[in-house]
């Protein structure tokens, strides 16, 4: 990898080291686990569509569509704040891969990677759904649930194929758990960056004591008594 990009001569005790202590690493800690927080109040909403056999009764679509709609027509300033931590998180990255040690490049160059996989799962299933139900795509006149077909020229659904509403509440409560894997693992990333800095920091600790405990060389004795 070029050297502009990465700092091959820089290691975890250098003074410009951005490690697990730096203040980059709060930035994007705090909004992974405020989207965290999120999907965990979305989960006693999502359980019974996954991980149970219970048969799913309309009352309770019902209840779940109208909290997605809910969610979905909160006022523009709970979407800014959303943007916003979204923001910070990539602000967090960038300063952290900003002349990139090989620690940073291994830990944080993977963080990222799962935190664009998990923007890429919100836009492309959470919102369009979102949308979808809160436009009550399931309730138009026009659409029939026995057949799954696309709307060419719909600006709804961009010509998409429309599947059910069980079936499309299904892929979001899906989607909203592969977000929250993907974001665990980029604690997990950030958490193995900790430790490997805290066995290094040891090692080197330990390296130390050693050349202190370690007796001198004859000339360097020698050198000594000169001196004396």
């Amino acid at each position: 990898m070029p050297e502009k990009w990465v700092d091959w001569n820089k290691t975890t005790r250098s003074k410009d080291y951005r490690g697990s202590a730096s203040f980059a690493t709060f930035m994007i800690i705090g909004p992974t686990c405020f989207f965290l927080g999120i999907l965990f109040a979305m989960f006693p909403y999502d359980f019974p569509l996954l991980w149970t056999k219970d048969p799913i009764t309309p009352a309770y679509l019902d209840q779940l569509e109208i909290h997605l709609k809910f969610i979905h027509q909160s006022p523009p300033l709970i979407a800014r704040v959303l943007s916003i931590m979204v923001g910070v998180g990539f602000l967090g990255f960038f300063i952290k891969l900003f002349r990139a040690s090989e620690s940073n490049m291994l830990f944080d160059g993977a963080s990222l990677v799962l935190y664009l996989i998990g923007v890429g799962v919100y836009v492309a299933n959470i919102v369009k759904g979102l949308r979808m139900v809160s436009a009550g795509a399931w309730h138009r006149d026009d659409f029939d649930p026995s057949t799954v077909t696309a709307r060419p020229g719909d600006p709804l659904t961009g010509g998409e194929v429309i599947l059910g509403r069980e079936d499309s509440l299904k892929v979001m409560a899906a989607s909203n758990t592969i977000l929250a894997l993907v974001l665990v693992g980029v604690l997990v990333l950030q958490a193995g960056q900790w430790y490997a800095e805290r066995k290094d920091s040891e090692e080197f600790e330990k390296l130390e004591r050693m050349q202190k405990s370690a007796p001198s060389s004859p000339v360097a004795e020698k050198s000594n008594k000169k001196k004396q």
